[in-house]
């Protein structure tokens, strides 16, 4: 397999042509952004670390039956991945009170809800990533609502998966954010990242962040904290 042009850059990864028009390389960069990119760093060994989560939650997830993007890790920061036309809907699945649902609604931080809420996002940076129902979503055209439904049935799967996944692991899944795709066959995967960049993962007995919360706030040192977090997913048992 031989990786081509650039076919698209963004905050913190850059997708690469193959010979094989199905296929895509995924590169992981160490660049780190927050607020909309109003604040960013470059913090190496970044992408190394990420690329190897996303491809560690990747793998699980696949055995586990969940259609995605992943096929394999290609080296410390590639991944190889099936093209798709990203469907310009965020997902989100909250397990606790954090970040802008506290903000929105009061409620504290760290609050345990009484169920998982999923909510949906317009993907769109000039605009913040507003929060949309179904209606908007449709008004706007901005993707199938069958496929909206059955985005948000994959992220509960997800969420089921992951919260096992981390509580062996003694942390707890307190959000994360998916986005879906299209094959060019049209089949709905599972696609982009899934990291601490994706999620807010919490220390279950200290509540200590493990995401990148760690630098939106100054909390640390970020790539200390992801190579802890990656140590962690990869210890057995």
């Amino acid at each position: 397999m031989e990786k081509r042009e650039k076919l698209y850059e963004g905050k913190a990864k850059i997708v690469y042509a193959t010979d094989e028009p199905d296929k895509v390389v995924i590169y992981f960069k160490d660049d780190t952004t927050a607020f909309d990119g109003v604040k960013k760093e470059e913090i190496g060994g970044k992408g190394v670390i990420n690329n190897a989560i996303s491809s560690l939650i990747f793998e699980l997830l696949n055995k586990r039956g969940i259609p995605t993007h992943y096929i394999k890790k290609l080296s410390a920061r590639e991944m190889l991945a099936k093209r798709v036309e990203i469907i310009p809907v965020e997902v989100v699945v909250r397990n606790f009170a954090s970040g802008s649902f506290t903000r929105r609604y009061g409620i504290p931080e760290g609050t345990k809800l009484e169920k998982p809420l999923v909510e949906t996002f317009w993907k769109n940076d000039e605009l913040h990533d507003p929060l949309v129902c179904a209606e908007h979503i449709e008004l706007l055209k901005l993707a199938d609502l069958r496929d909206v439904e059955e985005m948000k049935k994959i992220a509960l799967q997800v969420n089921e998966i992951l919260k096992a996944f981390f509580a062996a692991k003694n942390i707890l899944l307190v959000d994360f954010k998916l986005e879906f795709g299209k094959t060019p066959d049209g089949k709905l995967v599972l696609a982009d990242e899934i990291s601490p960049d994706s999620c807010r993962l919490w220390d279950a007995e200290t509540k200590k962040k493990l995401d990148k919360d760690v630098f939106r706030h100054d909390l640390g040192d970020l790539r200390e904290v992801y190579n802890e977090l990656l140590k962690r997913l990869q210890e057995e048992g």
